[in-house]
Order: C-alpha cells, then sequence, then structure tokens
C-alpha cells in the first residue's frame, strides 16, 4: 500500500536514500543554532532548519486541513513532531563537544514548525542530558548528515549562532568548511556513484567535509 505523501518525514526519506535516487544531496537546509545555558552550564540546543522549498512542497502536502491556502503552526505540528522524534537515529545530525568532549543528548523538546515564504522552518530543543559547566574550554558545535543526503549549511548573519543565558563575555562565532558544498554529486561522477553514497552509515565521515562549525568561548 502506498504511504501517504503527508507522511513522509525526512526519516523516513533518509530510511528510503537507497531506493534509485540520481543523485546526493537531496535536501538541503540552512541551519541556526542557539546555545542555551542556565546557571553558567551549558543545558542545550535549540536548532532552527530552513527546508529547500523542493522538500518543503513534498512533506507539506495534504497539511493545510481547513483549505485556506496557507500553512499554520498548528498545521505543522504534527509533522514537526514527528520529524524532531525520528531523527533520534541519526543523532538530529547534531554533534556538541565541550573541552573536547562529545556531549549526549536528551529526548527533545519544544517541535515547532512555520512557513517562511515558500520553507518550511523546523525548530527543536535538544537537552544536554548533563548540564556541563563550560570555564574556559571551547563548545564546538556541528550540524551535519554523515552521508550527505542532507545538505546542511549555517544561515549568513549575526543571527546563525546565538547565545541564550550564557555567562558574561562568552561569544560565538560561525567557521565555514573549506570545501565547498557541490550543487549535486551526480550518479556517474568520479568516487559519487549511488553505490558509494549507498555505503556510507551514520559513522561516516564523508558529509563532514562541508559542516560549518560553531565555537563559543567564555572567558
Amino acid at each position: 500500500m502506498p504511504i501517504p505523501l503527508r507522511s513522509l518525514s525526512l526519516a523516513a526519506l533518509l530510511a528510503c536514500a537507497a531506493s534509485g535516487a540520481s543523485a546526493h544531496p537531496h535536501v538541503w537546509v540552512t541551519a541556526k543554532a542557539q546555545l542555551v545555558y542556565e546557571g553558567g552550564k551549558l543545558v542545550g540546543v535549540r536548532d532552527t532548519w530552513s527546508f529547500d522549498p523542493e522538500y518543503t512542497a513534498f512533506v507539506t502536502q495534504g497539511l493545510d486541513t481547513n483549505k485556506d491556502g496557507k500553512l499554520s503552526p498548528d498545521e505543522l505540528a504534527g509533522l514537526a513532531a514527528e520529524n524532531t522524534a525520528n531523527l533520534a537515529e541519526f543523532g538530529y545530525f547534531t554533534k556538541l563537544k565541550v573541552g573536547g568532549k562529545e556531549q549526549a543528548f536528551a529526548d527533545p523538546k519544544e517541535p515547532a514548525a512555520h512557513m517562511e515564504d515558500k520553507a518550511l522552518v523546523m525548530t527543536f530543543l535538544l537537552p544536554l542530558k548533563t548540564p556541563v559547566q563550560q570555564g574556559r574550554g571551547i563548545a564546538a558545535l556541528e550540524v551535519y548528515d554523515p552521508t550527505y543526503f542532507v545538505a546542511f549549511s549555517f544561515a549568513e548573519g549575526a543571527d546563525a549562532a546565538t547565545l541564550a543565558g550564557a555567562p558574561q563575555g562568552c561569544a560565538a562565532t560561525v567557521t565555514r568548511p573549506k570545501t565547498e558544498q557541490p550543487k549535486t554529486a551526480e550518479a556517474g561522477s568520479p568516487g559519487m556513484t549511488e553505490a558509494f553514497f549507498e555505503a556510507l552509515t551514520a559513522a561516516s565521515t564523508y558529509g563532514v567535509q562541508f559542516a560549518s562549525r560553531v565555537l563559543v568561548a567564555c572567558p
């Protein structure tokens, strides 16, 4: 039985990555990140992802339940919750290290989505399992897909990486990759066959070469 389009979340697309598609990446995301602090400790990361118009049109079909030609946050709430929950097996594409030590995330909170022009924008909070005192250690955040099925790039502008409740003097900077993201990696190109991409797993390192990094330093 065919799966209704509206049930095909990002996670479902990722699970079907080996189904004969002809190029990578398949989804483009412009990311923003906010590192959240409480009581001097780093307690979580709030991801904000803006999806490309093609993925947006695909995944939101059938969600305009009141037929008013607009997609409200309420109409998108189920999609946001499904996408966020199902991304657990992919580590939410979010990696955080503090003082060189990788941090573990608890279950996501506050999933939400809204439309900006023709782009679906999804947000969610990833609490740390154990809040960490950053001190003078560097917090380093990366958002990327190791398999490059999804191409992440950080937004331009001062709001690409922000801090909430951080100790005075802490500052976030975004360093961008030296390797430019190709628009597509066509099957048949040297080293870029579908078999190559199908062999990649969450433990692969291919996608990291295209990853921006948010660095937070505190005095």
